[in-house]
């Protein structure tokens, strides 16, 4: 089956696509939530260094409570995130982009992102996060 026919259909690279291309427009705009929920429950999420946001969390509440809300905690608002590419093939959806912030101290932070996205039934199953870690070290310590 393709598309949202019920539980347990299969999603092709165009549907995928499609809800993550959703997902990230609304995080263009600050809005984190749409990402929130389309993560699975036992999502596991990998941001790639040694930062002291790197590494790898398992579940929605350990990502909410070791990764967003420490970040969180740190900023002004909200990432807004633009999207330079999004491609799809089959179950997985890589997405490379660039996002903007202020921290609360005033401090920009402007990042450079690729996520690299596996979904299962419209849910995010695993993502990889690679990003500048020099920045993230420089802008929020070691």
């Amino acid at each position: 089956m393709k598309g949202g026919q019920g539980k347990g259909a299969v999603m092709g690279a165009a549907e995928n696509k499609e809800l993550i291309q959703k997902v990230f427009t609304e995080m263009s705009q600050g809005n984190a939530k749409p990402l929130l929920a389309i993560l699975g429950k036992d999502i596991c999420w990998t941001v790639i260094g040694t930062t002291k946001l790197s590494g790898t969390f398992r579940g929605k509440q350990e990502i909410y409570n070791r990764l967003l809300k420490p970040l969180g905690s740190q900023l002004q608002s909200n990432i807004k995130i633009t999207v330079k590419s999004l491609m799809a093939d089959g179950d997985q959806v890589v997405v490379e982009g660039s996002g903007k912030a202020l921290t609360k101290e005033g401090k920009t932070y402007n990042n450079t992102y690729c996520w690299v996205l596996k979904l299962a039934e419209g849910k995010v199953t695993e993502m990889t996060e690679y990003l500048d870690t020099e920045l993230v070290i420089k802008t929020f310590g070691k």
